[in-house]
């Protein structure tokens, strides 16, 4: 029909809405997920398919999906893998908590007073500019090798990612509420922590919530040195020693720990904050 559309057309439409920014069905959301996933699968088992010389990649450098899936009881059993994840667990919360700590207070107090930022200003720059890495001789210069170095160096690198985010969370509360709350008689102290604080508190949490994952990144910089637990050390040691295997293996529970605990983190933020959208 001259300027309208065939029922093909509008049944292709609504299986496959290709429209700029036009929302899909859930289901053709998992669809499209999940194949970049099994592409990625069945490319891998292609490149490593056959006996070793016959590979296009060798196995020295990237092992079959079987026989990475094939190593995970030497990884369990003889190697302790739920024991190294609880370390590395732990770390990433201790050190994250200790983060959260200062950059809550730092960052809420630079985003509602002048002064203050100015104070806090320049170390935020000089730290945001500071590659994450070149923190890892920093700390141990300061803290030695222990485990003070490795949740100190986590708390570093947690607080240079929060502190930006808090300070633009309390950046972007209207000041119309802060009108509002001084027309009504509140003082200083109660415009931010009745107003400021808890406006911006969603966005507070949802910055915490990308930081514990991204701490996930860094857990393996923080057990480069002198480790004698955790995944990081699992890495570094199958590098060394072998098997390649369980190098994937690891980088795939780190992946699979991550994407849980963000899920927990919805779970909450759904419950704190049920007007809100948690995706």
């Amino acid at each position: 029909m001259p300027g309208g559309t065939t029922l093909l057309e509008q049944a292709v439409s609504a299986l496959w809405p290709w429209r700029i920014r036009q929302p899909i069905h859930r289901s053709w959301g998992w669809v499209l997920g999940v194949l970049p996933i099994l592409l990625a699968l069945a490319l891998w088992a292609a490149l490593t398919r056959g006996e070793a010389e016959e590979r296009v990649i060798s196995p020295v450098i990237l092992p079959s999906p079987f026989e990475v899936v094939g190593s995970f009881h030497s990884l369990w059993f003889d190697r302790a893998f739920s024991r190294s994840a609880v370390t590395s667990f732990v770390r990433v919360v201790v050190g994250f908590t200790i983060g959260v700590a200062v950059a809550l207070p730092v960052g809420i107090g630079m985003g509602s007073f002048e002064p203050v930022r100015a104070m806090f200003r320049p170390m935020a720059l000089l730290f945001g500019y500071l590659p994450i890495p070149a923190i890892v001789p920093l700390t141990l210069s300061l803290f030695g090798i222990g485990e003070l170095q490795k949740v100190m160096f986590l708390a570093i690198a947690f607080f240079v990612y929060l502190l930006p985010l808090v300070v633009k969370a309390i950046d972007d509360v209207d000041s119309v509420y802060l009108q509002t709350a001084f027309t009504l008689g509140a003082s200083v102290a109660q415009a931010v922590y009745k107003v400021l604080v808890p406006i911006a508190w969603p966005d507070i949490f949802q910055a915490m919530r990308n930081g514990f994952g991204v701490g996930w990144g860094y857990i393996l910089l923080a057990e480069m040195v002198a480790a004698e637990q955790g995944l990081g050390n699992l890495i570094i040691v199958s590098q060394r020693r072998g098997p390649r295997e369980h190098i994937y293996l690891v980088l795939i529970a780190i992946t699979l720990i991550a994407f849980g605990t963000d899920r927990l983190w919805a779970r909450a933020g759904r419950w704190l904050f049920p007007y809100r959208e948690m995706v």
